[in-house]
């Protein structure tokens, strides 16, 4: 039988990445995102995908969400909590409040609005699997990205408190950790950083590279296949665990 995966905001990125090898992998696979242009894109390179527009700030949608995608999969055994966003770039005194409380909603509170939801779903599967993606900014401090750091620590504790719960009824949470991934997001980042520090964006690059052995940004390919590999039956005794794939970084950068 397939798998029957969930991941959210899988229409593009670190997401879209994820969701075409679980497709490559044989599973059915059910996406969410905040982007409708963005999810159409994705049927069209992947038709058998099936998705739902839901924003993960709004417990509504969540609730929506959930329901019409376990149905839709005929079940769940995998939970891919990819939904995230970067937040502001600045000093801490600096941060506007309503910055750092959507950053909060979306990040912590929106992954465990799913999760909770999922749960009672991944209790019937057989190899119930929970996949968190959380960073590089979940095991160190991260100069001024206070509010992005704080959540992705956040959900290393909600990821060990899950693996806990539900050992159990056989389900598995783990956290994935990235690096610096080669894409759109972090480009943002680095140009925020330059903006904030008077740099150029080249050289806001390259001093990124200085705080880790492998010089070079992880390719998202490689998140996906990390996350196919927790969710198969090889990583069946894998749960509790936090996987950086960061190039060997000693501190976030």
């Amino acid at each position: 039988m397939s798998q029957r995966v969930l991941v959210t905001a899988g229409a593009s990125g670190i997401g879209r990445e994820i969701v075409q090898a679980f497709a490559a992998n044989g599973a059915k696979v059910f996406v969410c995102d905040i982007d409708a242009p963005a999810l159409d894109s994705l049927v069209k390179d992947l038709p058998d995908v099936m998705t739902k527009v839901c924003d993960i700030s709004k417990r509504e949608d969540i609730e929506q969400m959930v329901a019409f995608g376990v149905d839709a999969l005929g079940g769940l055994d995998v939970l891919v909590n990819n939904a995230g966003i970067a937040g502001p770039t600045a000093p801490i005194e600096e941060i506007d409040p309503n910055d750092w409380e959507k950053v909060v909603q979306i990040n912590l509170n929106g992954t465990f609005n799913v999760t909770r939801l999922a749960i009672p779903h991944l209790k019937k599967s057989n190899a119930g699997v929970i996949i968190n993606m959380s960073s590089v900014a979940g095991r160190f401090g991260y100069a001024s990205r206070s509010p992005y750091s704080t959540t992705k620590w956040g959900l290393i504790g909600f990821t060990k408190t899950l693996s806990i719960e539900l050992g159990e009824y056989g389900i598995r949470a783990n956290a994935i950790l990235p690096g610096a991934v080669e894409g759109a997001r972090i480009q943002k980042v680095f140009e925020g950083r330059a903006q904030l520090s008077g740099q150029t964006v080249e050289e806001v690059r390259q001093d990124s590279m200085a705080n880790q052995s492998i010089k070079r940004l992880v390719d998202p390919r490689d998140i996906a296949a990390l996350a196919v590999f927790l969710a198969s039956d090889y990583g069946k005794s894998i749960s509790g665990q936090m996987l950086p794939i960061d190039n060997d970084m000693q501190k976030a950068s």
